[in-house]
């Protein structure tokens, strides 16, 4: 009688999980593969992956509350990676370039950020919260492909 409620639990287990991480990670290796045979970073192949699996192609349709939570995972890990690559000495090799690149940057983000949201209607608060956003995300991707990763 033990058995056959195992069984049955068993036979009732929700699969989305191990189905969306099962097909999107085929889908990326095979897209990774085919784009290395292009000489194209493996990335175009992942970005292609995603686009295939994603909600506006046919076929396989990654659960739609799923995956943004492994794209939360999936963002985790990138920093991981990039934090156990990270070296002070290629930091300090680029400063001459990075350091007037970043401030570069950042003002001008901020003076187009503050027209388009001027243009929009929006208030200061907003601006400022989406200048603290975009500068979060372009000095973590300017980090990562500076180091070379």
């Amino acid at each position: 009688m033990r058995l056959v409620r195992v069984l049955a639990t068993i036979s009732t287990h929700d699969v989305p999980l191990i189905a969306t991480i099962a097909v999107s990670l085929a889908f990326a290796f095979v897209g990774g593969l085919l784009a290395v045979r292009l000489r194209l970073p493996p990335l175009v192949g992942y970005l292609l992956a995603g686009i295939v699996v994603g909600p506006f192609t046919p076929g396989f349709v990654a659960d739609a509350k799923l995956a943004p939570q492994l794209a939360e995972i999936g963002v985790i890990l990138l920093m991981f990676g990039v934090g156990t690559h990270f070296s002070i000495r290629d930091l300090v090799a680029v400063r001459g370039m990075a350091l007037p690149g970043a401030f570069t940057q950042i003002i001008v983000a901020t003076a187009l950020g503050a027209g388009v949201t001027t243009l929009w209607g929006w208030s200061l608060g907003e601006l400022f919260l989406g200048c603290r956003y975009q500068s979060q995300a372009r000095s973590f991707c300017c980090a990562h492909s500076r180091i070379g990763t």
